[in-house]
């Protein structure tokens, strides 16, 4: 079975920091750029980051540049979202998602299970 499960999140106050991970299983991550989404209550899913599958390239949207680090470790097969000075709307349930080539452009072809990460003091 294809799963992408995100983990990590939890409560953090403000200007705190968080990992979330991205573990895959049914195949291999190596081949593929991922991409980080969230979604807030109320508000559609927008992107966050996306990293190609030989670490040649990185994408962080406006909201998170300079706070942000996407990585990824094939051997675990595994990406990472490190999440600093966390601001209360960063708050949403961030998923991950799998692109079927290896750059970060085109579509995304697989969807996994978010994680909720709630920012509050």
């Amino acid at each position: 079975q294809l799963q992408l499960v995100a983990s990590g999140g939890g409560l953090v106050q403000p200007g705190g920091s968080l990992r979330l991970s991205c573990a895959a299983s049914g195949f291999t991550l190596d081949n593929y750029a991922i991409g980080w989404f969230r979604q807030a209550p109320g508000k559609e899913r927008e992107g966050v980051s996306c990293i190609s599958s030989s670490e040649t390239s990185t994408l962080y949207y406006e909201s998170v540049k300079g706070r942000f680090t996407i990585s990824r470790d094939n051997a675990k097969n595994t990406v990472y979202l490190q999440m600093n000075s966390l601001k209360p709307e960063d708050t949403a349930v961030y998923y991950c998602a799998r692109r079927p080539r290896g750059q970060c452009l085109g579509p995304y072809d697989y969807w996994g299970q978010g994680t909720q990460v709630t920012v509050s003091s």
